[in-house]
């Protein structure tokens, strides 16, 4: 069973020309704002092939010229699928690496020898060097015997022994979504050399998400930028949405050390090789009329037009003719014959997206509605990958769904244990042991939880960072009764919530397992016990733990499973963003808007989620902002967005996609 549906969801029907065109000449119009040479594939399977091939024939002429071939390789999570596809070259006789001389270009934490539970060298072994023909004693990494004493020497000695070898000739690695190469976090500068150097909270999650850890080591060795730019041919790879902003600051963007990528701006053999996901933002694919002609569709005219009010501060139907002449938008006017024409179409659209009614509107026209009228009322079930995700992203959809008189149930897939701090831990640990002195409720087995617990934290506190069984099904208790109380705010009883603790996140200590058909035949049986009419599912790709997505491949899975059932056939899926990020304004095929007395009554739904409200161990970015401030944020944002081009002025918005079965889904 395939476990990444949510790899096939496509929002755009992007035109082939935009990422393989015809000729030299068109492929450098495309192009002109980008400064670092970039190959857009549509999958991860092609970007993965066509950099095997380069690395490939790289190696052979190396070796023809001058008997070996020296690469600096990266242990990251997008090079891994390179390696997969090297592994299968050397399988068909169309690669040998006897002549290969590898470097590791990172390594996490210092060196503690036999330790491969965090080792960066172990998964190179694992995806490469174990399946393929390369000697042993031609694989080169950091000291084990590294220490923060003499961890300078050691980097000193590392640079020198690359050198020994004339150099790098080929560097493989991916490009992070912070902009990072191998380690070189933002602030690393274009001479920076081989060092240690402090990770920080979004690259301790990349981490732990990699190597499914509880907790990331706090720093790692990793050769500069100095180091890798001395590679006489470079290769890039990057993939997914949540890689889209690093590209385009890598590719368009201005040369600086917040983005130490962009120091390949002033490499001469850089190739940097995406997928459209992580291609969304450069300008031939967001924004293709600044460079060529574009085939227009719906959602294009639109994202052109928002761009196009929101550049010159008009609302959509005061553009003019002379606005879209003179920012590249001209092609538009002559199709539709006049700006006004093309203002009506948009003004029409966004507004048709606006409904107070998520369930439809019973006894009503739904022609230009984005739910239909009937069934009335219909079942609902919105899936929530944590306690919070369904109050903090949608809870105003949530609260008129309900108050519009439908059968609203909510599915808490995990219990999000390891969101919630040891402090919260410890408060409600002591709440219980009053309680339970006051009324003398006491019982043998009650101590021994609460004295193994006590000691589980004092152990995590001296360096112990797993949570026992017992931390963590408390953890999750205190989260999902939040998660109830919340639910209950909004007016859905006890008995329509549903915690389906799947497996992939309780059977693996970090919260990180692999997807696996049990989950999906969990989520599979709620639905068929529901027969929902409307689903709900997160689609936050970008979430950099992972649970997300993790659970919204469970719910797809499911309903693949249940395709061909009869109910499924009336049953639409709509997918909500808010935690991690947001849907632009072009892909909004739902727009929930709220007044400030329905916000505030979501924000006090949010208040709920104690655990969560101002110490929860994961925020959003580096300003410490948690990510239940990012969405309420977002909301506002949007409702705004719509004003600015025009529309009905509310004080937030929550915005749905409909998802399409991967069938249904083109490039």
């Amino acid at each position: 069973m395939k476990t990444d549906l949510s790899s096939h969801i496509k929002l755009d029907q992007v035109s082939k020309r935009l990422y393989r065109p015809e000729s030299e000449v068109e492929l450098a119009s495309l192009t002109r704002c980008e400064r670092v040479y970039t190959k857009v594939v549509e999958t991860i399977a092609d970007g993965a092939a066509d950099a095997a091939a380069d690395v490939a024939q790289t190696i052979e002429r190396c070796v023809r010229e001058k008997g070996r071939c020296v690469i600096g390789f990266g242990a990251g999570k997008c090079a891994l699928a390179v390696y997969d596809e090297l592994v299968k070259l050397y399988f068909a006789d169309k690669v040998s690496f006897a002549n290969v001389v590898a470097f590791n270009i990172s390594e996490l934490g210092l060196g503690v020898p036999g330790d491969d539970s965090l080792s960066t060298l172990a998964r190179l072994k694992q995806h490469l060097y174990n399946k393929v023909d390369i000697e042993p004693q031609n694989i080169h990494t950091f000291n084990s015997e590294t220490t923060v004493e003499n961890v300078h020497k050691m980097c000193k000695a590392y640079e020198a022994e690359i050198e020994d070898f004339g150099g790098l000739d080929l560097l493989v690695c991916e490009l992070t979504k912070t902009g990072s190469l191998a380690y070189n976090e933002p602030g690393s500068g274009m001479n920076t050399t081989c060092r240690l150097q402090l990770l920080s909270s979004e690259s301790r999650a990349r981490v732990a998400e990699a190597f499914k850890c509880d907790d990331a080591p706090l720093t790692a060795v990793t050769l500069g930028i100095s180091n890798l730019l001395a590679a006489r041919h470079i290769i890039v790879v990057a993939w997914n949405e949540d890689s889209a902003d690093a590209v385009f600051n890598t590719i368009e963007g201005r040369v600086t050390d917040l983005v130490p990528a962009s120091f390949l701006q002033m490499h001469s053999s850089t190739k940097v090789i995406i997928d459209l996901e992580a291609a969304s933002r450069l300008t031939r694919i967001s924004y293709p009329w600044k460079v060529t002609s574009c085939e227009w569709t719906d959602k294009l005219i639109r994202r052109a037009i928002v761009w196009l009010a929101t550049l010159t501060g008009k609302p959509v139907l005061k553009l003019t003719n002379k606005d879209y002449n003179d920012h590249g938008l001209g092609e538009l006017v002559a199709i539709y014959g006049s700006a006004y024409n093309v203002n009506i179409k948009i003004f029409n659209d966004l507004q048709h997206t606006i409904t107070g009614w998520p369930g439809g509107k019973p006894n009503a026209d739904d022609t230009h509605r984005p739910e239909r009228a009937t069934p009335y009322p219909k079942r609902v079930l919105a899936f929530s990958p944590h306690p919070d995700d369904v109050v903090v992203s949608m809870g105003g959809t949530l609260r008129r769904l309900v108050e519009q008189g439908h059968d609203v149930h909510v599915a808490f897939m995990t219990s999000g244990d390891v969101a919630v701090s040891d402090e919260d831990l410890l408060r409600n640990l002591i709440l219980s042991e009053k309680i339970s002195r006051h009324y003398g409720i006491r019982s043998s087995e009650h101590d021994r939880i609460n004295r193994a617990v006590r000691q589980n934290l004092s152990d995590k506190a001296a360096g112990n960072v797993l949570d026992s069984v017992d931390m963590r099904f408390i953890k999750g208790a205190i989260f999902s009764c939040e998660g109830i109380m919340a639910c209950r705010h909004m007016g859905i009883s006890k008995a329509q919530m549903h915690e389906l603790s799947l497996p992939f996140y309780v059977d693996d200590p970090s919260g990180r397992g692999r997807i696996t058909e049990a989950d999906a035949t969990a989520v599979a049986r709620l639905i068929a016990e529901v027969r929902p009419h409307q689903i709900f599912v997160a689609d936050d790709l970008t979430d950099p733990y992972g649970t997300h997505v993790r659970a919204l491949n469970a719910v797809l899975m499911a309903i693949e499973i249940l395709q061909h059932e009869e109910f499924m056939r009336d049953c639409r899926v709509w997918m909500y963003r808010g935690q991690w990020g947001q849907w632009d304004i072009d892909h909004v095929e739902m727009a929930v808007p709220m007044s400030p007395e329905e916000f505030r009554f979501k924000r006090d739904a949010i208040l709920r989620y104690q655990s969560q409200i101002k110490d929860a161990p994961f925020r959003d970015s580096a300003d410490g902002q948690l990510s239940w401030q990012r969405s309420i944020d977002r909301n506002r944002a949007l409702a705004e967005l719509y004003n600015t081009l025009g529309l009905a002025a509310y004080e937030a918005i929550e915005a749905f996609v409909q998802y399409k079965p991967a069938n249904d889904n083109k490039i």
